[in-house]
């Protein structure tokens, strides 16, 4: 009996130094702090207020990246609404090495002009060092906002952006004649709409490389078929 426990123990204590062996994990190298950054709020040039916060859209797509950290509007020294407003001085003195300023002008067309610029407050004190501006429709303002964003984490961090990407999901509802639906979304999760809806499952959504075209699992046919949907028309082959 004693013989029994004992080869038990053993097996015990051997199989607890195979678990934390398995565990173990070697950290190699840290993982930066977010940079802090400014991103004034845009200039809205017409009345009322504006369909769409540009600025604080900027601002969130920099934070969801983890590489940056915007400051709160409450804490910024000034809000310039061009590069030449910009005085590096009062954004250095809180750690802050790079400004995004930009306004968004109606037309009266119903378009929307937005222009952004992104100034150095460091290196080379008022300095652009990126600019840009879009003339889009109101649908399209999210989109110009994650343009814009893209185009400051590149000059900033030398990797491409990528808050243009868009997502593609399967929801699952309670009841109803099509509990399964196909959608598609921002990143963020705005600009939601349906693709397909069905009475059957649906699965493995994937784009096409050119990001017009979905293609998916329906079993509508009572047995699986891959089908693929042009999202600007709704055509599916």
């Amino acid at each position: 009996m004693k013989q029994a426990f004992r080869v038990a123990l053993g097996f015990l204590i051997l199989w607890a130094s195979v678990l934390h062996a398995e565990v173990r994990i070697e950290i190699t190298q840290g993982v930066d702090s977010a940079r802090p950054i400014g991103v004034v709020p845009f200039k809205w040039a017409g009345p009322g207020t504006p369909p769409e916060d540009i600025g604080k859209i900027v601002g969130a797509d920099l934070r969801n990246s983890g590489k940056f950290n915007p400051i709160d509007v409450a804490r910024m020294p000034q809000q310039p609404t061009s590069a030449s407003e910009v005085t590096p001085a009062a954004w250095t003195a809180l750690g802050i090495d790079a400004v995004v300023v930009g306004q968004v002008q109606p037309g009266a067309d119903g378009s929307y002009l937005i222009s952004y610029q992104l100034v150095d407050t460091s290196g080379s004190p008022g300095t652009v060092l990126a600019q840009n501006q879009y003339k889009v429709t109101k649908q399209w303002l999210r989109y110009s906002a994650h343009t814009a964003s893209d185009e400051v984490f590149e000059k900033l961090t030398g990797i491409k952006g990528a808050f243009r990407t868009r997502i593609a999901y399967v929801v699952q509802t309670n009841g109803g004649k099509f509990p399964y639906e196909l959608r598609v979304a921002d990143y963020d999760g705005y600009n939601q709409f349906t693709v397909h809806r069905s009475p059957e499952p649906l699965m493995s959504p994937a784009w096409s490389p050119d990001g017009s075209k979905l293609a998916y699992v329906t079993f509508e046919s009572g047995r699986s078929a891959l089908v693929v949907q042009t999202l600007a028309n709704g055509a599916i082959r």
